[in-house]
Parts: structure tokens; C-alpha cells; sequence
């Protein structure tokens, strides 16, 4: 078999010049799409959401089945979740749905402080009829809003991006995940806010991943983060070293939890990680951040929607199809069989790298022109394919 030459090149796409058009929002933010969210806050009120969403054309609402009887730090995580798909750039006006008044106003508020339309009505008192006439009549109001917005230029230092993979196989650690590093290097570079995050799968890699904290303190609050993780799982009966968890893995060459980190710590290329996240929090600087998140596919993309990302980048080895209600999620895969066999599934293909038919530079260069053309407005194939996968994190029982 001929292997094409790589052709040379001596300039990259920098991310600086890339031309980003958005939505900006009353707090100085932009985002990529311009939704109206109808938010229920408990499993409830899923019903009046959804038809709300049926009866105004240009909402969206997002169910969910939790909400109920929670407390301390589950329940806060469930409503930093909900209260930041609201909040997320994205998002043009919300409307909030909840049984109980206070629970409802909780989130209205979270919301209200980005200085966007939001109203939030209870179904205590008043009954489904009548809350879904009155919240459908301002949801009304907000998309008549919303439509009459307009695309405006923003810069790469207005941008908030984040990655997960799923699925993975041998092709994610030697080529997906890298472009992705290379193309994070770029973005931190030029000011943009990053987010990675995955905790348990970085299994076997932690002391990578600490050595990448910009300082000790942040260091320890990872480590502290991961050794949580890793005790809870213990105390399960359960060890991760040594093992791979999920079957796609298996079958895409992964033979141990420690290999499938080495692959995934890939997408944090050499960027320093100026901050540690909790679960669903927006970042407070510019450059990487690590966010404390499940590796479920869909809880991440949902948390990081809530900490404000309003792109995602998603490699997949094996062919992982999840997308997300509130942000756009690019698709990467540089498996050939996937990309044949998937390709309405995929956004950006990196089977050349494997090839040898382009190098690491050029990979990153078609997520940057792809990551401009989703934000200016290309649907990602999962949008198309109406994936919509909107799953809450939850830490543990209700009462």
C-alpha cells in the first residue's frame, strides 16, 4: 500500500482569525445558538414543559426525572444544572415550570442574574390548564424576542469550548484526542475558556494530569476529587485498575482503565490547567479548566452545558451518537470502519492521520474550521439527527 506524502505547509489556522458570529447576551456573553428553554425543575412538571414546547413553535423544553426529595449537594448539583442551562449563552429566554413555588423561584433567580427574559410559574394552586396557558403566553413573548436577535462578530477570548470522548478505542489515543490537544493548545493560547474533565477516566493517569495544574493548590483539588471517586468506588466492592469497564472499549482494542486515560488526558494536549471545577460550575478564568464530572457521555456534555460551554467537542472511536439539547457537539473519529460504517454521525474526519495522509497540525486545523462553522451556524450531525440526550448527574438516594 502507498502512503501519500504529507503536504508541507507552513503556516496553521490560528484561532485568532477565525470568524465567530453569535448571539451576545445582556451579561457580555455570546452564544452559538439562540434558544428558548422551558425548564422544568422537578420530574413533574415534565408534562406542562412539554407542552408548552407543543404549543409555542421556537421552544425547547428539556425533561429530566429528578427533583424530588433530594438534598445537600445533590440537590444543589440538580439545580446548578438546571439553573445553568438558563444561564447558558445559548439560551435567549427561559421559562422555569416547578410544583412548588419556592424550588421554582430558586432557579428563576440563578437565571435572572445574566440580565435575560426569564419567568417561572408553579403548578401548585393553579393546576396544569392554567399553567400551561399562562407560562405558553410568555414563552410566546420571549420567542417573538428572541427571533428579532441578530448575529454579531466575537473573538476566540469570548469563547467558552469543551470535550469529552466516548467510545473509545485505539484510534482515540493516537488521533482524535491529540487533534483535540493540539487544538486546545491553539485556543488557550489565543484567551479562549476550556473544559475538560472526566474523573474516573483518567484512572491509572492522575499524576498526568497533576502535573499539568498550573500550582499545587489546584493539584490537591483534583487529587482530593479523584480519591473521592476512587473511594466511593472501592467501597462498592469495586476496583478500576487494571480493568475496562465498558465493552465498546474492549472491542475497540482497550485492554485496561490505565490505557483508556492515557488516551483521554490526550485532549488537554500540553495546556496548563488554571482551575478545578465542581460539577456543572462555570469557570472563573481563561484557559483549561478541569472540571469534577462523571465520564457518562451525556451527564458530562449536560454539566458542561451548565458550566456555560457553548460548544462541545466529542471524539469516538467505536461510533458514539450522543448530542445534547442546549449545546452543539461536534463529532470526531479517526476509526475508518466507524467513519464508513457511521458517517452521518460524524462531523470532522481524522481517519488521515492514520493514514499518514496529514499530520497533527492540519488534524487540528479541520476541528478549528469546524468549530467556526458550527458556531456561525452548521448544525453538528447530531443536531440534524435530533440527539438531544439531556441527563442530570446525581450523586446518590433520594430520601
Amino acid at each position: 500500500m502507498s502512503i501519500k506524502k504529507i503536504s508541507a505547509r507552513k503556516s496553521f489556522v490560528r484561532p485568532q482569525d477565525l470568524k465567530f458570529t453569535g448571539y451576545r447576551r445582556p451579561d457580555g456573553r455570546f452564544g452559538a445558538r439562540n434558544y428558548v428553554l422551558i425548564i422544568p425543575v422537578d420530574d413533574l412538571s415534565n408534562a406542562a414543559a412539554e407542552a408548552v414546547a407543543h404549543n409555542i413553535r421556537g421552544t425547547m423544553a428539556l425533561p429530566h426525572p429528578y427533583g424530588r426529595l433530594q438534598f445537600g449537594d445533590d440537590l444543589d448539583l440538580t439545580f446548578r444544572t438546571l439553573a445553568g442551562q438558563g444561564r447558558n449563552p445559548n439560551c435567549a429566554a427561559a421559562i422555569v415550570i416547578g410544583i412548588e413555588p419556592n424550588w421554582t423561584n430558586r432557579i428563576v433567580k440563578e437565571i435572572e442574574k445574566t440580565g435575560k427574559p426569564v419567568a417561572g410559574f408553579s403548578i401548585e394552586r393553579s393546576g396544569d390548564h392554567k399553567t400551561i396557558q399562562a407560562a405558553s403566553r410568555k414563552a410566546k413573548e420571549f420567542v417573538h424576542y428572541a427571533t428579532e436577535l441578530k448575529r454579531e462578530p466575537f473573538t476566540v477570548k469570548q469563547l467558552t469550548l469543551s470535550t469529552k470522548c466516548g467510545e473509545s478505542d485505539t484510534t482515540s489515543g493516537l488521533a482524535s484526542n491529540p487533534t483535540i490537544g493540539r487544538a486546545f493548545e491553539r485556543l488557550a493560547d489565543a484567551g479562549a475558556t476550556l473544559i475538560f474533565g472526566e474523573t474516573t477516566e483518567v484512572t491509572g493517569g492522575e499524576d498526568l494530569v497533576m502535573d499539568l495544574c498550573a500550582n499545587k493548590t489546584i493539584a490537591a483539588q483534583f487529587k482530593a476529587a479523584f480519591d473521592d471517586y476512587q473511594n466511593l468506588i472501592a467501597s462498592q466492592g469495586v476496583d478500576l485498575l487494571g480493568s475496562q469497564p465498558t465493552e465498546g472499549n474492549i472491542r475497540g482494542g482497550l485492554t485496561t482503565i490505565e490505557e483508556k486515560a492515557l488516551g483521554n488526558i490526550q485532549k488537554a494536549g500540553r495546556c496548563k490547567v488554571v482551575d478545578f471545577l465542581k460539577p456543572a460550575q462555570e469557570p472563573r478564568k481563561p484557559g483549561l479548566s478541569f472540571m469534577d464530572s462523571s465520564s457518562a457521555a451525556a451527564e458530562m456534555v449536560t454539566l458542561c452545558a451548565a458550566a456555560g460551554s457553548v460548544v462541545h467537542y466529542f471524539t469516538t472511536g467505536q461510533g458514539n451518537v450522543i448530542g445534547n439539547p442546549t449545546i452543539p457537539v461536534i463529532k470526531l473519529c479517526a476509526n475508518p470502519l466507524t467513519v464508513e460504517t457511521m458517517a452521518e454521525h460524524v462531523d470532522v474526519d481524522l481517519t488521515g492521520l492514520l493514514r499518514i495522509e496529514i499530520n497533527l497540525d492540519q488534524a487540528a486545523d479541520l476541528a478549528l474550521q469546524m468549530l467556526e462553522r458550527t458556531i456561525n451556524g452548521r448544525l453538528t450531525a447530531a443536531e440534524v439527527l435530533r440527539h438531544n440526550e439531556f441527563v442530570l448527574t446525581k450523586l446518590y438516594r433520594s430520601a
